[in-house]
């Protein structure tokens, strides 16, 4: 149903320019997208800057003359988004690490230690995440944090169900053995 729908806002914006419809798309994905973005650069800004960006490129491609066929809206944003990570590293090769205000502004107004502790929790197991490869950082982020199917995620990767079923298998083991090393 859902792709049924995608499909149709896709024909709005591509043959009527429909702004509307970019709009409910823009709905439905932004907050997925500026996690996926945030979890690869870890830095609200700049997030924030990229997603805004990969929309507004979105946009330009979906309304161009010359569009390809786009099958589905979510493969467009995702794809764009890991090369707009890519090149962002590439521009700044150097590590960043979260800032105190960024914990801080995404407190929910409840216990800002035990807030302030989950972010640090947070912070390990994505700098466990980050020392793994690229192809294990992927995976496990749109698994467990996109919550995609391995279905979506296949298609997103252009790879078999059984194949991003192995990597996210090993990507787990992984992340279990770095984890337990940092613990100790």
């Amino acid at each position: 149903m859902l792709k049924l729908k995608e499909k149709r806002l896709l024909y709005l914006i591509k043959v009527h320019k429909d702004a509307d419809a970019f709009a409910s798309l823009y709905d439905t994905y932004v907050g997925r997208v500026y996690r996926f973005v945030y979890f690869k650069v870890s830095n609200q800004q700049d997030a924030e800057d990229i997603t805004a960006d990969l929309f507004l490129k979105a946009w330009k491609y979906l309304t161009s003359d010359d569009t390809k066929e786009v099958g589905s809206f979510s493969g467009l944003i995702y794809d764009m988004a890991r090369n707009a990570t890519v090149d962002w590293y590439r521009k700044n090769a150097q590590s960043h690490i979260c800032a105190l205000d960024d914990i801080m502004h995404m407190s929910d107004g409840s216990d800002v230690a035990q807030t302030t502790a989950d972010r640090f929790d947070s912070a390990a197991l994505l700098k466990c995440i980050k020392s793994m490869k690229h192809e294990y950082q992927e995976v496990l982020i749109l698994k467990y944090v996109e919550e995609l199917s391995l279905s979506e995620i296949a298609t997103l990767l252009g790879r078999s169900q059984v194949s991003v079923r192995v990597t996210l298998h090993r990507a787990t083991k992984k992340l279990k053995e770095i984890a337990g090393k940092d613990t100790n």
